[in-house]
């Protein structure tokens, strides 16, 4: 997916659990960005043969079987995906650390009502 579909999945995903705030919307961007490079290291991994050990020539000349690092890469993006879905409360672990104290908007102290009623809030 782009980061632009991304984008629209996680906001769409935050409003269904009540999580979205406007604030998010930076973190949302970055996460969206971290997805959209993640697809496509997949893509290519795929495209090339979904091979978790390649041969990498060293320096000598001699050849060792090592980690794909495609692999490596996608691993990495699903960590640091991971840490972004959990602070937008959309993993358990996360939805349960949000809680609905700050969630909620600030309430206000008694004068600041009456200010507020006075002006039409």
């Amino acid at each position: 997916m782009t980061k632009v579909e991304w984008i629209a999945q996680i906001t769409s995903s935050c409003q269904s659990l009540g999580t979205y705030k406007e604030e998010f919307d930076a973190v949302i961007s970055t996460l969206a960005e971290i997805l959209e490079t993640r697809d496509k290291c997949q893509e290519e991994y795929v495209k090339k043969g979904s091979k978790p050990m390649v041969m990498k020539q060293n320096v000598k000349g001699g050849k060792n079987s090592v980690r794909n690092p495609l692999l490596d890469t996608i691993m990495t993006l699903n960590t640091q995906a991971l840490t972004y879905w959990r602070d937008l409360g959309l993993t358990p672990a996360g939805l349960k650390k949000l809680n609905d104290e700050a969630m909620r908007p600030k309430k206000r102290n008694g004068l600041a009502d009456q200010i507020a009623q006075m002006l039409g809030e």
